[in-house]
């Protein structure tokens, strides 16, 4: 299994053809992937690139951080996993119930 790479600061313009061929100087690039806004469908600016082996990663990381891409000194480093998100589903709740109104008066 490969090393995943944070690639950040990029344009807008940035798509994951470009991602590809730009970290492909450095070796076999297993996967490259921009990370999208899901409202907008814009770019969020970041991406990941896995690279096939830890020396690709690593010549990866000396070759692009720092690097100028249209203007923009590009991020690059070793991915950290990701943090476990916090149970945002649906359901549960204090829904519905009982009826409002009526002849109750105020109580308090």
């Amino acid at each position: 299994m490969g090393k995943k790479l944070y690639v950040g600061n990029l344009p807008f313009s940035a798509t994951d053809q470009i991602l590809q061929d730009t970290f492909a100087q450095c070796g076999t690039v297993e996967s490259a992937k921009i990370i999208m806004d899901r409202d907008t469908g814009r770019s969020k600016g970041f991406g990941f690139v896995e690279m096939s082996t830890e020396a690709e990663a690593q010549d990866a990381i000396r070759k692009f951080n720092g690097a100028d891409y249209d203007g923009r000194p590009m991020t690059v480093n070793e991915a950290k996993p990701m943090a476990p998100r916090e149970n945002r589903g649906g359901g549960g709740g204090f829904g519905g119930g009982g009826k409002r109104g009526g002849d109750r008066g105020n109580r308090w």
